[in-house]
């Protein structure tokens, strides 16, 4: 190469290097309505692809609370999350080793001063006067739910009230006959009368579902795996895996599964899911046989998938109702909830309540 064609070769290179450059800077200072728009990402069917692991924990509650619009102003939400930060500093204090033991019975939990939120309210219940979670153990999340830019006072939209509707008198009368029919047995008497957490078939409220809602203490986390046939959402909490099917038909009514039997199709963009068939000791809030849950998953973002439910029974709900929520990507681990493996408190209360009575078996023997 001669002097004059080297010489060419740099010059263009040069002048390629500074193109490039002032290419990069130019996007780099250019307004964010000008950065390439987010593309939905899609699976090789072309169906919006919604694996990952996602979390749907928030400091809303289902329910509205009385007197309060759906959509909360900037300083609402600011003061919500700004009291969740307050409390925690609050409870992740040193303790004083030099305190004095408790009264008997317990004692009613410290709280920095102010209106407690709902999260505190629940925390406070499950913790009880003699101890239980601490701030270390929950993670119930730190931000309102937020849609469409707004943050929300529920995950209730319709009735518009935010209040889920109140019970027929069919269901009334099956729970009372159910609370009745239950108190042939103590609360302790075997384990089959213990709540499905504590048997570790369930998590707790209904982080499984449908509907998927948080629990407001720990584990509201999940990982969606997808194919052309199914969708798989697995809960961390009690590690539920839910397997939805693209098409067919249900099982007949007697075909009773613990999170019901699920069938999807796609509406676009958007993947629907009709849930029935659930067993008997699963249904939702009290619902019978004939609930009915249909569920809207539909990607919004890199990193939110907008989760619609609506939840009909006639014979249990006065009307239809709906509510969303959003789910969260993050980007860390799912781990394996070994509830069985741990399960030392199930034979701890039963054996405990043995114990008792034999103890009071003790004292009524003549001295």
């Amino acid at each position: 190469m001669d002097r004059r064609t080297m010489r060419t070769v740099v010059a263009a290179a040069i002048v390629a290097a500074g193109s490039a450059w002032m290419l990069q800077v130019a996007e780099a200072q250019a307004p964010a309505a000008l950065a390439r728009p987010w593309a939905m990402p899609r699976t090789p069917d072309g169906k919006p692809d919604l694996q990952g692991n996602w979390s749907n924990a928030t400091l809303t509650p289902l329910e509205r609370p009385a007197g309060q619009e759906l959509i909360l102003t900037d300083e609402q939400a600011a003061a919500i999350e700004n009291r969740t930060r307050v409390v925690n500093e609050f409870r992740e204090r040193p303790s004083d080793p030099n305190r004095p033991a408790p009264a008997v019975g317990g004692e009613e939990r410290e709280l920095p001063p102010g209106e407690p939120t709902f999260i505190e309210r629940i925390s406070a219940a499950a913790g009880g006067r003699v101890g239980g979670y601490n701030s270390f153990w929950l993670d119930p999340g730190e931000r309102v739910l937020v849609v469409d830019g707004r943050p929300r006072s529920s995950m209730v939209i319709d009735p518009p009230d935010g209040r889920v509707p109140a019970l027929t008198p069919e269901a009334r009368a099956r729970m009372a006959a159910a609370a009745a029919a239950a108190k042939r047995f103590g609360p302790f008497d075997h384990p089959e009368v213990r709540p499905l957490a504590d048997r570790c078939l369930l998590s707790f409220g209904s982080n499984g579902g449908p509907p998927m809602l948080p629990n407001y203490f720990y584990n509201n986390n999940y990982q969606i795996v997808q194919t052309k046939d199914h969708v798989m959402v697995m809960t961390e909490m009690v590690h539920d895996a839910r397997i939805i099917r693209i098409g067919g038909q249900h099982p007949p009514k007697h075909v009773r599964l613990w999170l019901g039997d699920s069938i999807g199709r796609w509406e676009g963009d958007t993947l629907v899911v009709e849930t029935t068939n659930f067993h008997p000791l699963q249904v939702y809030r009290g619902a019978s046989e004939n609930l009915t849950v249909t569920e809207r998953f539909t990607r919004t973002g890199p990193d939110t998938i907008l989760y619609r439910f609506t939840i009909a029974d006639p014979t249990t709900f006065t009307a239809p109702w709906t509510g969303e929520l959003v789910f969260n990507r993050f980007n860390e681990m799912i781990y394996e909830y070994a509830c069985h493996e741990g399960n030392y408190a199930l034979t701890n209360m039963l054996g405990g309540e043995r114990a008792l009575e034999r103890q009071a078996a003790e004292q009524k023997k003549p001295q």
